[in-house]
């Protein structure tokens, strides 16, 4: 048996985990650069806000009551989605993360002790009492028919946020998937939605009772998995160590178009600071970086310039000095004059667990000395919450910064923004 533990509306939550004042508020989150709404609380559904709405579309809007707006603070929920899932350690056996905000248990075995939906209520309230936030949880003896069923636990509020899909209650599940819409099913994305509905299946209980054989000749081995995991056969094992990563990329959109070239190469060496500091947390050497620049495709009366350029690297790297010379070096081969440029960002490819190589007799590039004391002091520092170090290149505070105007402070990971209680 698996269980999902999702929390509900993740953001907008966080947000209120530190405001009692916003307790039963409508609350939104928007995307990067302030631009669209990412995430509501169920206050803000019921005044009619839209997923995807434009900030500037939502701020002329006469609502019934008072909108409560935040910039997307990813430093927050990143570190809230950690405490939710020390949390969920504490009573499972095995976790594996599955997003920021959905979590995976293994529970076989737990029914020996406890009812499957009396566990799933013992994690909310642990979860609640340990963080403040709410989660919804599922469980069935697949990971998809686990979330089918923490489908449901939203769908229809008889359950509280807990419902089970044992083995034992065959006709409940047939009921829940008769009930499910086929694009709900974990994994059917709209393309296959479209293509299942003109076949007839709109259910998940069509897809279920579909001959896999029929599934996977006209369509893909995936699906044929999901069709196997609705019926109960688990193809989808846990994963308590995420696999290694084939690919970092570090990108943002600009609070403002650039125009000037120092700008944009400030932008691409923080971009491959970043980058390299994700390397050496995954613990990879990287061969292989990439820089992209467009401008915005939507610019009314501007010409659209997009284009990438990379660096293959003798030598296997994760020292973000020689990350950086090769991002500019990128940088330099496809910069032009005259486009305001809305976009950039770094890839890095090409992993290798170790930074050993086969050098020639003439080579002339050798490996930086104390390069991996000199990169482990540097992400200490940065780690300590005592002050950062970067390198000079980035500049200091450059006007083309993520605008986030709406910030709430970092309540959990900055000691100057800790929330203070006044005793009266």
């Amino acid at each position: 048996m698996y269980a999902l533990a999702d929390v509900n509306a993740f953001y907008a939550s966080c947000e209120k985990v530190f405001r009692p004042d916003l307790r039963g508020k409508p609350v939104a989150v928007l995307s990067n650069n302030d631009g669209c709404v990412i995430a509501r609380s169920a206050e803000a559904k019921r005044l009619g806000i839209k997923m995807g709405m434009p900030w500037f579309q939502l701020r002329q809007m006469q609502l019934p009551e008072k909108l409560h707006i935040f910039s997307s603070n990813y430093e927050l929920y990143a570190s809230m989605s950690n405490r939710v899932m020390s949390h969920l350690e504490e009573l499972a056996p095995r976790v594996e993360q599955y997003s920021i905000d959905e979590m995976f248990l293994d529970i076989r075995g737990i029914d020996n002790c406890i009812d499957f939906e009396d566990f799933g209520r013992q994690l909310r309230e642990h979860v609640k009492n340990g963080t403040g936030l709410t989660i919804g949880v599922g469980m069935g003896i697949s990971k998809t028919l686990a979330k089918s069923a923490q489908w449901g636990s939203k769908e229809w509020p008889q359950f509280h946020g807990v419902l089970a899909l044992s083995p034992g209650n065959r006709q409940r599940t047939a009921k829940l998937l008769s009930l499910q819409p086929v694009g709900e099913v974990w994994g059917v994305g709209n393309r296959l939605t479209k293509k299942l509905h003109a076949m007839g299946i709109t259910t998940a209980l069509q897809l279920a009772q579909s001959h896999p054989a029929f599934i996977r000749r006209n369509f893909s081995v995936v699906l044929e998995r999901t069709v196997r995991e609705l019926n109960g056969e688990p193809c989808i094992s846990l994963e308590e160590a995420p696999p290694p990563k084939q690919q970092i990329v570090c990108s943002r959109s600009f609070g403002e178009r650039i125009t000037t070239y120092d700008a944009l190469r400030q932008a691409i060496c923080q971009y491959a600071e970043r980058a390299a500091e994700k390397l050496r947390g995954e613990r990879q050497y990287c061969r292989h970086i990439a820089v992209f620049v467009k401008t915005s495709p939507f610019a009314v009366n501007e010409t659209y310039y997009g284009n990438v350029a990379s660096e293959k690297l003798m030598n296997p790297t994760r020292d973000t000095r020689d990350i950086i010379a090769a991002a500019v070096k990128s940088l330099d081969r496809i910069w032009l004059d005259g486009y305001r440029y809305a976009k950039a960002g770094v890839m890095l490819n090409d992993f290798t667990p170790t930074g050993v190589s086969q050098l020639n007799l003439f080579d002339e590039i050798q490996p930086r000395a104390h390069s991996e004391q000199l990169m482990k002091a540097l992400d200490s520092i940065n780690h300590s919450g005592l002050g950062k170090v970067w390198f000079a290149g980035r500049g200091i505070a450059p006007e083309w910064q993520m605008k986030r105007e709406m910030l709430s402070p970092a309540y959990t990971t900055r000691w100057s923004e800790l929330p203070v209680a006044n005793i009266r």
